[in-house]
């Protein structure tokens, strides 16, 4: 009864987010943008994989694999200057559930203030509206999750999150005589099922993220970046569950996503993690029907309760690659 419960509170969630306007135009694209060298080094076929901590970002639902208290920062340089850092955290408390926790932060650099006001020559030079002001947006989430295993094969979660993205925080500026701040703040959830399908090492998930009323800026509003992931992984050869072959020290898993955006037309993650003794590990993967997003490496290193992990993304020719860092702990 629990999980028949579950599953058609999903179902009510995700029916409207299927039914969604392609609008092209979503608010806060900033939560699109994960900064987890893992799971962007599988091109973020990841809802069926994470083990982690860093389900707080992917799916809820799968911090009940976290079986010790994990803690993790990642880091990377995007583009123009722009910067995004996230930690995570989870805390099992037996058969309560687990707790996790999430920050995110997306610093945009300084930016030179233009007016209009301001164009026109000084002293002989051309000035191109530059008024001496630099203002330094950014944008923040702050999350806590609930995860909860009612079977031994299902597993549900549940993440609400607050969200501010503050374009210029000290300068105000007039509309029809009003002052408008650009600072924005949403509050929203993040919903998610994991299923061990209990044939060879097969799991399922399904998850809903970034759901929340629109935003309004001035006069118009607009939505969220609402996502929809339906995934699946399983191990092609590994010591055990394997669907293919027996290994006694080498692991291949293969993961695939099925993306439905509010702001964009079908898209597809497949992702492959190869593994020698759960030590060392090569990552790559694909992105399927993205405008510029494709081709996904990585590596990592775990030792002990230690782990480190890269991932390399294309951009494509005209904005390059973007690298990312990843940092964990088990704190067994």
């Amino acid at each position: 009864m629990k999980i028949r419960t579950i599953v058609f509170w999903l179902l009510l969630t995700v029916t409207p987010l299927l039914a969604f306007e392609k609008v092209g135009t979503t608010s806060f694209q900033f939560l699109k943008v994960v900064a987890d060298a893992r799971s962007m080094s599988m091109a973020g076929a990841y809802t069926a994989v994470v083990n982690r901590s860093d389900a707080v970002f992917w799916n809820p639902a799968a911090l009940t694999r976290s079986e010790e208290p994990d803690v993790a920062f990642s880091y990377m340089n995007y583009f123009l200057d722009v910067k995004h850092m996230s930690v995570s955290a989870s805390f099992p408390m037996g058969t309560a559930g687990t707790l996790g926790f999430q920050f995110m932060m997306a610093d945009y650099g300084k930016i030179d203030v233009t007016r209009v006001d301001a164009l026109g020559f000084v002293n002989g030079e051309y000035n191109p509206g530059l008024t001496g002001e630099t203002i330094n947006p950014y944008a923040v989430v702050a999350g806590i999750s609930f995860a909860k295993r009612l079977t031994q094969k299902f597993s549900f979660g549940l993440t609400a999150k607050l969200a501010r993205e503050d374009m210029d925080f000290t300068s105000p500026y007039a509309k029809d005589g009003k002052n408008y701040e650009v600072a924005r703040n949403a509050l929203m959830f993040d919903a998610g099922l994991l299923y061990n399908t209990g044939f060879r090492s097969v799991r399922i998930s399904a998850t809903v993220r970034h759901f929340g009323p629109d935003v309004k800026y001035i006069d118009q509003s607009y939505p969220l970046p609402q996502m929809m992931n339906i995934g699946v992984s399983a191990y092609l050869f590994a010591n055990r569950q394997a669907l293919f072959f027996h290994s006694a020290h080498q692991y291949l898993l293969f993961a695939f996503d099925l993306v439905q955006a509010r702001d964009y037309g079908q898209q597809y993650n497949a992702g492959l993690e190869y593994s020698y003794q759960n030590i060392i590990f090569l990552r790559g993967g694909y992105r399927i029907n993205y405008d510029t997003e494709g081709l996904a490496l990585g590596f990592g290193l775990h030792f002990k309760q230690y782990r480190i992990d890269y991932a390399y993304n294309d951009f494509g020719s005209f904005l390059g690659h973007v690298h990312r860092f990843s940092f964990g702990i088990n704190l067994k």
